[in-house]
């Protein structure tokens, strides 16, 4: 009897093997020889899934976004009760590199960034994955803050460069959170004392 084949988890053990390459030597050194030989496949199998480069980077990007969203989730899950800053903390939380997960999708993130830069069809992607997250910051910011578009911008700035610090060694863990903390606290109470 023939082995049945599992096409999707071919796929993401492909994308996998992509992630590790751009995680440790950025998007311009992948190639369908570097993926299939991380993968464990040949060459054809992997261009069986995928028929060139480009169409096994799409898919590999909207798999990271996948696992934003999965992990985003995560971290509000059992949230229900919690107060909208308390919620908007954790998704920020959420975007640090403050796990192996984490650390791997932020380094594909910033590779899957600078190839945008020169990419007019991952930048589309790329902006739309990012309107969406800041509109996903801002709902939970509603009421908090005066302007929750404007504070979910500054949040999500202030979140991308704690996670480079982080992931060059400048900040700890710790202090990421501090700062993360204190700028939440700061644009809430602000607000709160204009309302008053």
């Amino acid at each position: 009897m023939p082995k049945k084949v599992d096409h999707e988890q071919r796929r993401e053990q492909i994308t996998e093997a992509l992630w590790g390459i751009a995680a440790s030597r950025g998007l311009e050194a992948v190639s369908m020889r570097e993926v299939a030989a991380a993968a464990g496949m040949s060459i054809g199998l992997v261009q069986h899934y995928f028929a060139s480069k480009d169409e096994m980077l799409l898919y590999a990007t909207a798999r990271l976004r996948d696992q934003l969203r999965e992990r985003l989730g995560r971290s509000l899950a059992g949230m229900e009760s919690a107060t909208p800053r308390d919620l908007v903390r954790a998704l920020l939380l959420a975007m640090l590199p403050l796990d192996a997960e984490a650390r791997t999708a932020t380094l594909v993130g910033v590779a899957v960034f600078f190839r945008a830069l020169n990419d007019d069809t991952m930048a589309a992607r790329y902006r739309e994955g990012r309107a969406l997250l800041s509109a996903a910051v801002a709902e939970r910011l509603e009421g908090l803050t005066a302007d929750p578009a404007t504070a979910a911008d500054t949040l999500l700035a202030l979140t991308d460069g704690l996670a480079s610090d982080l992931l060059l060694g400048h900040l700890t863990a710790d202090r990421a959170i501090r700062i993360l903390d204190r700028q939440i606290s700061q644009m809430t109470e602000s607000s709160a004392h204009l309302t008053e």
